[in-house]
């Protein structure tokens, strides 16, 4: 089959491996039509993590259903399905809890397994003609007769709208409250989104992209460009010296200064500046346990100068971690099933598996106008439908 395989520091090409197939009973078996390349993609992209050279990358995927294993009772042929990016076995002590990205079976020794992802077991991953689903009863989310037309919200199930959820989710928010998001990219966006549907009465989104501030500012959010004024003292000001209620961080461990310098705890510190006293923080922006690329001597240890002081002062409280994202996507899938949400007013790009190296080179640059790339496989090479960032896109009733 043909897949995306990363060779190295921005180095991944397009190749014939073996075809996934079914290799346990509790297997199933997708022909993928749509799969994202993720933010967090870059991260191995840009050689900051340990993921092995020969790896199928892609944990952002969607598409029907081909074959079942023997014990695949719930799963049917035909099924149009989406995955979670987590990959978990549901019985273990954590998938009981609902802790499904912390599944202690999938991938032995590590709490948490993932399609295509360094250090998240040995699975390949979904930018690829087919992929292998464990526990397929379990992982499969079965979509609606209206998941062809919908594939491109519904892809978004299997990670970043759950991943944005879970951010307000962690840091509590709920009707009414003030919330500040540090990122605009995908996830900060769909944090966002999250929060107005919960009823936030005031989003405020940092970031210094233009063309992902003006995505932010399209649904109603108050903008931040950092680049231009502190944002802590924005923040402070928009919520008149009190702080904002809820925080949310999207960024992660790659975060820059505006001059471009890349700072590890610089949102971190700013999100409990901006938060007020017993205020809460989600953290869902990707931090690793060790980062030999990192200039900083404790960033290579993966820890960080964290602001504890402030933070114990205030009283805030701080949840972290991957989505679990079964804990959400059905909810959300109805949603977006009765046009109460629609996450695919994200997409910039929409394009054939084949040029999904190009995309990770424009991604990566954070170029303008390439917010989220959707690609197809099985579709030719030219005949990308590709939205300029001067194209309104309009975002799905948060009501």
């Amino acid at each position: 089959m043909k897949a995306l395989v990363y060779h190295g520091p921005k180095d991944v090409r397009i190749a014939e491996v073996p075809d996934a197939k079914i290799e346990k009973p509790t297997d199933v078996l997708v022909k993928i039509t749509t799969t994202n390349i993720c933010g967090s993609d870059l991260h191995m992209y840009e050689g900051r993590t340990n993921v092995e050279k020969g790896k199928v990358l892609g944990h952002e995927n969607l598409g029907q259903v081909i074959e079942t294993g023997k014990a695949v009772e719930r799963i049917q042929v035909g099924d149009w399905v989406c995955l979670p990016f987590n990959i978990s076995c549901g019985h273990c002590k954590n998938c009981e809890r609902g802790l499904t990205g912390f599944c202690l079976t999938a991938n032995p020794g590590t709490a948490g397994a993932a399609y295509g992802y360094a250090g998240m077991g040995p699975f390949s991953g979904g930018q690829a003609e087919f992929l292998r689903v464990p526990y397929g009863d379990f992982n499969c989310l079965r979509l609606p007769d209206d998941a062809v037309e919908k594939q491109n919200d519904y892809v978004m199930l299997s990670d970043i709208f759950p991943t944005g959820w879970h951010a307000t989710e962690l840091a509590g928010v709920k009707p009414g409250e003030s919330v500040v998001i540090y990122g605009c990219g995908p996830v900060g966006l769909m944090a966002a989104y999250s929060a107005m549907i919960k009823g936030a009465s005031k989003v405020m989104i940092v970031d210094r992209h233009p063309d992902r501030l003006a995505l932010a500012e399209s649904i109603g959010a108050i903008t931040i460009d950092d680049s231009q004024e502190s944002p802590v003292e924005k923040v402070l000001e928009i919520t008149k010296g009190e702080g904002a209620d809820r925080g949310c961080e999207c960024v992660g461990y790659q975060c820059h200064d505006p001059a471009g310098h890349e700072v590890p705890n610089d949102t971190m510190n700013k999100l409990v500046q901006c938060v007020r006293p017993t205020g809460g923080l989600g953290v869902v922006g990707v931090f690793v346990p060790e980062d030999p690329g990192a200039k900083d001597k404790l960033a290579k240890e993966g820890k960080l100068a964290f602001d504890f002081g402030t933070f114990f002062q205030k009283g805030q409280f701080m949840g972290t971690g991957q989505a679990n994202v079964k804990a959400y996507n059905r909810n959300l899938r109805n949603l977006i099933h009765k046009d109460r949400a629609k996450p695919s007013w994200i997409i910039s790009h929409e394009l054939a598996l084949d040029e999904a190296p190009d995309a990770y080179k424009h991604f990566d640059c954070r170029e303008e106008g390439w917010t989220k790339v959707i690609l197809h496989p099985g579709a030719a090479t030219g005949i990308s439908a590709i939205k300029s960032a001067q194209v309104k896109r309009k975002p799905g009733k948060a009501g």
